[in-house]
């Protein structure tokens, strides 16, 4: 099955906003099995998005469109789809009433422009969207299907793994199951390095890519039935974790902030942190993960020497060895765990640029980890990077050194192996 992208939207074009919808649907349209031939962005015209449907329309048996379902004279997605399969638009009674009502939970009056994402083709089906007020369509006509959803991202996917990915399953010829191993510490040619003769498998197939906070390595499997293509993905799975051992820290939606949450949870343990560097993008990150609550007490940014020595870190470590050094960050995490009263207390100091400081090089950074068992610390420098590349490092890095504490590979009083290059 071949499959076309079209992304509308001036804005696109302009460069003030990055397609992250094409990003995610090349991705999902890989996981079924369906071939993506092109990836198309157009304008707010109308006659060029025709001319684009229609380019489309040879070259595809399926149409995958976003943007262009609001109310404003410029969402032109369903005319343009209406003038491609020469069809008039009606208002659907039954959308209309669903969208009056959704205005009438907010008590706000609609107005008469929004009567437009109530409108149907006859070869149309609406989709629904319960978080926005677009409905998409899905059109089938003389052997093409067409889906065009709303450009709000969260409203995209919504409906794309709710509503389009189970009408379009009976028509790839086959059921695909999608296993993703999440790595960290090992950069992307690394990880297919380690993975060898593995990338060249055809059923399953195995694939590399490198995301802000991991190497995502996704294994995908087609079959008769659901159960045939999972034992596939099994069977491969089990080469691929021997061959990357323990650099596998979950799978599919797992964060580094989740699978630490998660076990932190299950062993009614806390954490804290006490960040410079990072300025509260570690504590962020923990956060990410939803019941956070369960297991971090708070994070303490002390940006400033004078704030650490008022938090704890004693002024005789400061003057002595610099705000940016390992006993410092040993300091800080003593001090956040003593003063929150947490099981773990992280630390996190270091140079994120663009200037270096006291000496030391830009992207240099010490993380100390003070737990029941005792500490544990890693530094890292040399790193090449912006400011907020060297910061996302240390979080990464204070994570993972984290999670090898939590599962017993990293040992406390021990100085542990730097940051790699490549996260």
């Amino acid at each position: 099955m071949r499959a076309v992208i079209i992304s509308c939207g001036t804005e696109l074009l302009l460069g003030h906003i990055t397609d992250t919808n094409a990003t995610y649907l090349a991705q999902s349209l890989a996981a079924l099995g369906i071939d993506l031939y092109f990836v198309s962005q157009v304008g707010d015209n109308q006659e060029r998005i025709v001319e684009t449907l229609r380019r489309a329309w040879d070259r595809s048996d399926v149409i995958i469109m976003t943007g262009g379902l609001g109310p404003t004279e410029d969402d032109l997605a369903r005319e343009s789809i209406s003038a491609l399969v020469g069809e008039t638009m009606h208002v659907d009674p039954t959308l209309e009433a669903q969208l009056r009502a959704k205005f009438a939970t907010v008590q706000a009056p609609m107005p008469e422009r929004n009567l437009k994402q109530a409108t149907l083709i006859p070869s149309a089906q609406s989709l629904p969207n319960p978080v926005g007020t677009a409905p998409g369509w899905w059109v089938e006509k003389d052997g093409h299907i067409i889906v065009t959803m709303p450009g709000v991202p969260r409203e995209m996917q919504h409906m794309w793994e709710h509503e389009v990915t189970p009408r379009l399953a009976p028509h790839t010829g086959g059921m695909i199951f999608t296993r993703i191993l999440r790595v960290s510490g090992l950069g992307e040619s690394t990880v297919e390095e380690r993975l060898g003769d593995l990338i060249h498998s055809i059923n399953p197939t195995i694939a590399t890519y490198a995301k802000s906070d991991a190497v995502d390595v996704r294994i995908s499997a087609k079959a008769k039935t659901p159960d045939e293509a999972e034992r596939l993905v099994a069977e491969l799975e089990v080469s691929a974790r021997q061959r990357l051992g323990g650099y596998v820290f979950g799978t599919d939606k797992d964060t580094l902030a989740s699978v630490i949450g998660t076990l932190l949870q299950a062993r009614h343990q806390t954490l804290s942190t006490m960040e410079s560097m990072t300025g509260g993008l570690l504590a962020s990150t923990i956060t990410d993960f939803h019941t956070s609550s369960s297991h971090f007490i708070g994070g303490l940014v002390a940006y400033s020497i004078d704030l650490k020595a008022q938090l704890g870190v004693p002024r005789e470590i400061l003057d002595q060895y610099g705000a940016v050094s390992e006993q410092t960050a040993r300091a800080m995490a003593h001090a956040v765990r003593e003063r929150l009263g947490t099981d773990f207390g992280i630390g996190v100091t270091g140079v994120a640029g663009p200037d270096k400081q006291e000496d030391k090089p830009v992207g240099t950074m010490y993380i100390a980890i003070e737990s029941p068992m005792g500490v544990v610390t890693t530094s890292g420098s040399a790193w090449y990077g912006s400011r907020s590349d060297n910061k996302r490092r240390a979080v990464l890095t204070a994570l993972r050194l984290l999670l090898r504490l939590l599962e017993g590979s990293a040992k406390p009083e021990q100085q542990q192996a730097g940051p790699p290059a490549t996260i």
